[in-house]
């Protein structure tokens, strides 16, 4: 239990630098913190990779040359599918398995094997013979993009400091539209080569895969003059290596008061966690505690013991069921059969469009991380889901009018290509950021890591369903595919509105109301106590004395108290 009247300091870091002057965040943060600023730019590679992948395979599916080269796949719309998805299934492996992975060898070990996988994968499917070459070559780079998706998010959060984390971690989305931009227009230069014809060259679609796999070369030997996590150091007792790592990262002395507080406040956060581990398997043996491959998996069994908790995770897994079903996916990866089938028959008007959506993309992005904080969760999903199951009724509709004869009614197929593009800008700013941040945001912290990683392995999943099916439906029902993911925008909007919490300003222990538990009270009891025996609250206190305004952290403290004790009297007084 915690010390009568203390209570935990969540975001100690933060806090002694705002307290420091350090608050400042933003470009002036950049531009202070640029060592931070290349490392995170350069293990964002992970979500550049992925999004090029995504983004690659739709342009040479519409190829002649790859037609010559894999008739059975060009001519099969099931087979079509099952090239593109199975990277999802490779995806879902690699994000599920990279959990283990970055906590038993370190993070930076992983996005070298992540890495790793890519390049193998990538010149597989670069100079495949056969189409079984193609296959294994997507589930191979598919098991390494999805490593580096889950690794490189939380590398960048490690190393980030508190003012520009939450600005460095989204340039993992940012990557990933950067990625799927450079996959479009890389595909439309080389669609020249040889000419668009019949006699157009094997490079013109070997060359973006082999292209794909420059990047992860560059990471593969770049990682290795990354600095290692501080949080991994300290979670393997490395206390000198993390601290060393820390004094680096921030450009300043290891005796530095802040440098200090930062490393206690890691400290703290390794020990809750092995605490909490402690207090949820209490029968088991020291040999299994200390088993660090048995404690990273037993800690999913968790998230399952109690009805709040189940809920959180069912609540993540359908905010990423609907970001998918909203049918996003099928428009990046078959964007060029999709336009083709709005009236743009050569494969270089579909190409260039599907180049301007990526464009599209990228800048609808960039304003959406700067919102997501101003406006409510709920509010951007019920807007975006709306603005998108408009745009696809419309294309639905028009479709179904004029899809036997785009020639004479070329404006239709114009105006069905601009709702494409509006439908990708309603995208951008709900489902793209928000789905993410909010799953992120409705667990407690003894689970937050693990079910997180649930929610995204639920995306994956998702993701290989709708690649999967999205040639057939194309080929079968035409605009019905735009009206069955219109359907599930619909029932997408009552989900949200009824379902789905609003997270923006919530305290960890008003999440706890919203779900009827008291986790988050108890857990805040338990890293209090770990925090005073630390030593960080002694430290902290230590900060406000030396400016000066004790008074305003014991404020701070004691609000925290009084809200946490609030939560768990409201929930003795429902159990009563």
């Amino acid at each position: 239990m915690a010390p009568r009247g203390e209570t935990a300091v969540i975001g100690a870091a933060a806090l002694a630098r705002a307290q420091a002057g350090n608050q400042t965040g933003g470009l002036h943060a950049l531009w202070a913190n640029m060592k931070i600023l290349y490392i995170a730019l350069f293990a964002s590679f992970g979500g550049l990779l992925y999004g090029y992948q995504q983004g690659v395979l739709g342009q040479a599916l519409v190829m002649h040359s790859f037609g010559r080269a894999f008739p059975a796949i060009y001519d099969d719309p099931a087979a079509q599918g099952w090239l593109t998805s199975v990277l999802q299934l490779g995806g879902w492996l690699g994000a599920v398995s990279s959990g283990v992975f970055c906590e038993v060898f370190s993070r930076k070990r992983t996005i070298f094997f992540g890495s790793i996988w890519v390049v193998l994968g990538s010149y597989l499917t670069a100079g495949a013979p056969t189409s079984g070459f193609l296959y294994a070559g997507r589930f191979f780079t598919g098991v390494g993009v999805g490593t580096l998706s889950a690794v490189g998010p939380l590398y960048n959060a490690e190393l980030a400091p508190p003012e520009i984390r939450g600005l460095l971690v989204s340039m993992q989305q940012l990557a990933t539209t950067v990625g799927i931009l450079c996959a479009y227009w890389v595909a439309y230069g080389t669609n020249y080569i040889g000419g668009t014809g019949d006699g157009q060259s094997d490079w013109a679609w070997r060359t973006p895969l082999i292209i794909q796999g420059i990047p992860a070369i560059v990471l593969a030997f770049g990682v290795w003059l990354l600095p290692y996590s501080p949080r991994w150091l300290v979670s393997q007792n490395r206390t000198e290596d993390a601290l060393i790592a820390l004094s680096r990262l921030r450009g300043a002395p290891v005796d530095d008061k802040l440098i200090q507080i930062e490393y206690l406040d890691i400290q703290s956060e390794c020990l809750f966690e092995i605490r909490m581990f402690e207090k949820r398997f209490p029968k088991l043996s020291e040999k299994w505690l200390k088993n660090k491959w048995f404690r990273q998996l037993a800690q999913y069994g968790q998230i399952f013991q109690t009805k709040d908790s189940f809920k959180r995770v069912a609540i993540a897994s359908l905010v990423m069921f609907f970001q998918q079903f909203s049918g996003i996916d099928s428009i990046i990866y078959y964007a060029p059969k999709i336009f083709k089938s709005l009236g743009l028959t050569s494969s270089t008007s579909s190409l260039l469009a599907t180049g301007i959506t990526g464009v599209i993309n990228v800048l609808t992005t960039i304003p959406a991380v700067l919102v997501i904080d101003k406006v409510g969760r709920k509010t951007l999903l019920m807007f975006g889901s709306t603005g998108m199951f408009c745009t696809l009724i419309i294309v639905g509709v028009i479709a179904s009018q004029f899809q036997d004869d785009w020639t004479s009614h070329a404006a239709g197929g114009w105006v069905c290509v601009v709702m494409i593009w509006l439908y990708i800008v309603n995208f951008a700013y709900s489902w793209g950021p928000v789905s993410w941040t909010l799953i992120a945001e409705i667990f407690p912290l003894s689970i937050r890591a693990k079910g997180t990683s649930i929610g995204a392995s639920a995306n994956w999943m998702c993701n290989f369903v709708i690649a999967l099916v999205t040639p057939s439906m194309l080929h079968s029902i035409s605009w019905g595919l735009y009206i069955f993911f219109a359907a599930w925008l619909a029932l997408g909007v009552v989900f949200v509105w009824f379902f789905v919490p609003e997270t923006k300003g919530k305290t960890l222990e008003q999440m706890d109301q919203v779900f009827g538990s008291k986790t988050s009270a108890e857990d805040l009891e338990v890293l209090a106590a770990i925090q005073e025996e630390v030593g960080l609250l002694a430290a902290m206190e230590s900060i406000f004395d030396r400016n000066g305004t004790k008074e305003r952290e014991n404020t701070h403290i004691s609000n925290q108290k009084e809200t946490c004790e609030r939560a768990q009297t409201q929930h003795v007084d429902s159990v009563v």
